[in-house]
């Protein structure tokens, strides 16, 4: 048998632990671990992609994308986030993931230094390590929301801070002043902000505020894949200062070229068009965050209600995670968010009021 060589960057990292669960369980599992919205992409933004294909818009599009989408996303940030972007300040992308990709890669040198929660979003650590930075979790409080005094103690000499609200995979949105404080103290120590709001629409008592309202020197990541269930059409964007675009574009050609032209033709409508299904879809996974908080919370599990995404990040020790997904509940283990609670799981709330209630009616069953 052939020995392969394989390059440290990446032998040392490990698959995503929530990646393993896309078919985990048997027939009759009620799959809690995937953040994969279970609604069907809106119908308006379905036939734009018919009429691209039927339109022959199948080839290359700009490297950073369609001047028509770019436009309308500028247009999206000055009416839903009051930010002032110019086309020539956004790169749209194969997905948030690859918005976060670029970022780390343009940004990043051997050892560099990059801040994300911990707990915190599974690619944060794994692509800063791909990148030859030094990956390094900053603590969340008891509230689940971050630790603002720690988090400004650890970025002297750090050269990335990542800021996911809503935050996946504790739900936890920051207030105004935690954002605020945040990145202009990370801006003062120069300290370049990655801005992961990939979750914005899904807010429930709260409002969601973009760091990018703060501070100069921040990169906002989003995409259509939460907002509009268009998770497999793979299609996301960053906004940056005009002069990083060049940087990430390089990147960006030489490993994508360009987001999928039929994505792109579907995200302009989703953008410009219809917007009461966002509404829609936010609230029901409303309805059916109280649901699972209720479930939860009546079988003794005490932990603080999600204030958005879709995730719930609960105590409940490592035994009986295992008897959960052992019965047929499949959640996400702590462990694979980061290194500081191991005891805990996320639950996805992106599934039936059903799902929900026959996960908390097996966990019952187990508890008793």
């Amino acid at each position: 048998m052939n020995e392969h060589r394989y390059a440290a960057r990446v032998r040392g990292v490990e698959m995503s632990g929530i990646r393993k669960l896309f078919e985990a369980g048997g027939p009759d599992a009620i799959n809690l671990g995937i953040g994969q919205p279970d609604f069907d992409t809106p119908d308006h933004i379905k036939m734009a992609a018919i009429t691209a294909i039927e339109e022959g818009k199948t080839g290359y599009t700009p490297n950073a994308g369609i001047p028509e989408l770019r436009e309308a996303i500028c247009e999206k940030f000055a009416r839903e986030n009051s930010l002032a972007y110019r086309p020539e300040q956004i790169l749209v992308t194969a997905g948030g993931s690859e918005a976060l990709h670029l970022a780390m890669e343009a940004l990043v040198d051997p050892g560099d230094r990059v801040l994300f929660t911990d707990p915190g979003f599974v690619s944060y650590a794994a692509l800063a390590a791909f990148a030859g930075g030094r990956p390094e979790g900053v603590p969340l409080d008891a509230t689940l929301h971050i630790d603002v005094e720690q988090a400004k103690e650890q970025m002297d000499g750090a050269r990335i801070f990542v800021l996911n609200s809503p935050a996946n995979p504790t739900g936890a949105v920051e207030s105004e002043e935690s954002i605020r404080a945040l990145v202009e103290y990370a801006n003062d120590q120069k300290v370049t902000v990655i801005s992961d709001e990939v979750y914005e629409h899904f807010v429930y008592e709260k409002e969601h505020v973009s760091a990018a309202r703060f501070g100069e020197d921040v990169i906002t990541v989003n995409a259509a894949s939460k907002t509009y269930a268009m998770t497999g059409w793979r299609v996301g964007y960053l906004a940056a200062p005009e002069d990083y675009i060049p940087e990430f574009l390089k990147v960006h050609q030489y490993a994508q070229a360009c987001a999928t032209s039929i994505s792109q033709y579907a995200a302009l409508a989703a953008y410009t068009g219809d917007q009461r299904p966002v509404e829609q879809m936010r609230q029901e996974y409303r309805a059916r965050r109280d649901l699972l908080y209720a479930g939860l919370t009546d079988l003794g599990l005490n932990f603080p209600r999600p204030e958005g995404a879709f995730y719930m990040f609960v105590p409940m020790g490592q035994a009986l995670i295992q008897r959960a997904v052992d019965a047929g509940v499949i959640i996400v283990p702590g462990g694979a968010f980061g290194s500081r609670a191991p005891d805990h799981a996320r639950f996805s709330y992106a599934t039936s009021r059903e799902n929900l209630s026959r996960a908390i009616a097996r966990l019952k069953a187990l508890m008793e």
